[in-house]
C-alpha cells in the first residue's frame, strides 16, 4: 500500500493443540518456543538481532487450531522477515540441549498459570467443556507429557505441524505486490511436509470443576455450547455475546455490577473453533455472592434468549463490533493476522464490508435463534476456583438455566 512505513508479516499453519494426541500434548507449544533457539544459520541471539536491528519485532503463538509467526517491521524489512520465518519453521536447530532447557522453561510457564486464579479457571472450564479431547487439554500440556520429547521426535512433528499445504502467508503494510509473490515462492515455495492425522469433530460434553483455594475473591467461568466459525449464525452469536456481556453497558454488567455490586469484573465472550464453539461467562466475586452471581448470570442469558434484544441493544452492539473491525484495518498487524486466519478458515480473506454487511443483516430473530441453540442442549460447563464458600455457584447456574 504505498505511502505505508511500516508492515506486518503473518505465517500461520492450521494446526495446533487439537492435532495432538493425549501422549503429545503440549509439543506444539513446545515447538514454538524451540523454534527460536536457533535456525537455518542463526543462533537464538542472531535471530533477534537481525530483525531488531532493522526496527522490527518478532513474537509467536500456539492455540488449539492456528501456529502463526509475526513479525513487525519498517517499509524495506520485507526480505529478511520472510527469510527469518521460513527458517523458524522449515529450518531450526533442535538442539538436544535446547530442548531440556525449554522444558524446564514450560514447566515454569505451567507453575505460573496454575498459580494465577483467572487463568487456572479458564483452563478449568475448558477440561470440562471438551472432556476426553484435545481442546479439553491444556494448550501447555503437562511436564510427564513433555517429558519423552526427543530431537528425533519433536523433528517428526514439525514436519507434520507446520505442513506447507496448510500453511499460510500473509502481509499487510507497506509490501509491493510482485515483490511479496517471488520471496512467497523463494522461502515457502517449495517446501514439503508429512501427513498429520486431522483432529476429530469436537463434542460439548460440560460438566463442572472446583478449586478450592485461600484466595480473597472466587473466580468463576460458565459456559454453554456456542458455534463455529463457519456457522450461519456465527453474526448472531457474536452479537448476543456483545449484548450480555460485551462491555459496560451490556447486561451483565448493569445488572450484576451497577445495580446489585456482586461483581467488579463481568463479561462475556464467543470463542469459535472450525467446527465447535463455546459462548462463555466470566466474573469476579466475594464467595459469599457467588451463588447469586451465578443465578444472576442465568437468569440474564435466559431472558435476552427468550426475549430477544431491543432496538437499541443490536444498534449498539452492531456499532460496538463494526467498529472494532474498522479499527483492527488501521494497524497492519491485526489486518495480517486476520487474514491469515480468515484464509485458513474460508480459503481466503473476508472483507470487512462483507462482514459489517453481514451484522447489519443480523436480525432481533436471529439473535432467538442462535440462542436457542446454545440452551437447547441442556449442556454447561462451570468451573470455581477460590474460597470454599463459592463452591456452589457452577452448580447454581446450571440449575438455574435449566429452570429458566
Amino acid at each position: 500500500m504505498p505511502g505505508l512505513r511500516t508492515l506486518a508479516v503473518t505465517i500461520a499453519v492450521r494446526g495446533g493443540a487439537r492435532w495432538e494426541n493425549e501422549a503429545q500434548s503440549g509439543w506444539s507449544h513446545l515447538l514454538e518456543h524451540l523454534v527460536f533457539k536457533g535456525a537455518g544459520e542463526m543462533g537464538a541471539r542472531d535471530i533477534v538481532e537481525r530483525i531488531e536491528a532493522e526496527g522490527g519485532s518478532i513474537n509467536a503463538a500456539t492455540g488449539y487450531e492456528r501456529t502463526s509467526f509475526d513479525i513487525r517491521g519498517l517499509d524495506g524489512s520485507l526480505p529478511l522477515a520472510m527469510q527469518v520465518l521460513s527458517d523458524l519453521v522449515f529450518r531450526p536447530t533442535l538442539d538436544p540441549t535446547d530442548i531440556e532447557r525449554e522444558k524446564d522453561v514450560v514447566a515454569q510457564e505451567i507453575a505460573e498459570a496454575f498459580d494465577t486464579p483467572d487463568d487456572h479457571v479458564f483452563e478449568m472450564a475448558q477440561t470440562r467443556a471438551f472432556a476426553g479431547q484435545p481442546l479439553g487439554r491444556p494448550i501447555l500440556g503437562s511436564v510427564d507429557s513433555l517429558k519423552p520429547v526427543t530431537r528425533e521426535a519433536i523433528s517428526d512433528w514439525r514436519a507434520r505441524l507446520y505442513a506447507p499445504d496448510r500453511m499460510v502467508v500473509s502481509v499487510s503494510g507497506a509490501v509491493d505486490e510482485d515483490e511479496l509473490l517471488a520471496l512467497s515462492e523463494r522461502w515457502f515455495g517449495q517446501e514439503a511436509g508429512a501427513p498429520a492425522e486431522p483432529p476429530a469433530d469436537a463434542r460439548f460434553t460440560g460438566g463442572h470443576a472446583k478449586l478450592a483455594r485461600r484466595i480473597e475473591q472466587a473466580n468463576l467461568v460458565f459456559e454453554l455450547p456456542g458455534v463455529s466459525a463457519t456457522d450461519p449464525d456465527f453474526a448472531a452469536l457474536r452479537l448476543f455475546t456483545e449484548i450480555l456481556g460485551g462491555g459496560m453497558a451490556s447486561r451483565l454488567f448493569q445488572s450484576a455490577r451497577e445495580e446489585r455490586g456482586l461483581a467488579y469484573a463481568v463479561d462475556a465472550w464467543h470463542e469459535a473453533h472450525e467446527d465447535a464453539g463455546v459462548l462463555g461467562i466470566y466474573a469476579g466475586a466475594a464467595a459469599d455472592r457467588s451463588v447469586e452471581l451465578a443465578e444472576v448470570a442465568a437468569d440474564q442469558t435466559v431472558a435476552l434468549a427468550s426475549e430477544g434484544p431491543t432496538e437499541a441493544e443490536l444498534s449498539r452492539a452492531r456499532a460496538v463490533l463494526k467498529a472494532g473491525l474498522w479499527m483492527s484495518d488501521e494497524s497492519p498487524a491485526s489486518r495480517s493476522g486476520r487474514m491469515a486466519a480468515q484464509t485458513l478458515i474460508h480459503g481466503a480473506p473476508v472483507s470487512t464490508e462483507a462482514s459489517v454487511a453481514r451484522l447489519d443483516a443480523t436480525t432481533a430473530a436471529d439473535l432467538k435463534r442462535a440462542a436457542a441453540r446454545v440452551l437447547d442442549p441442556g449442556l454447561a460447563a462451570t468451573a470455581v476456583l477460590g474460597p470454599r464458600a463459592a463452591a456452589p455457584a457452577g452448580v447454581a447456574f446450571a440449575n438455574r438455566l435449566s429452570a429458566g
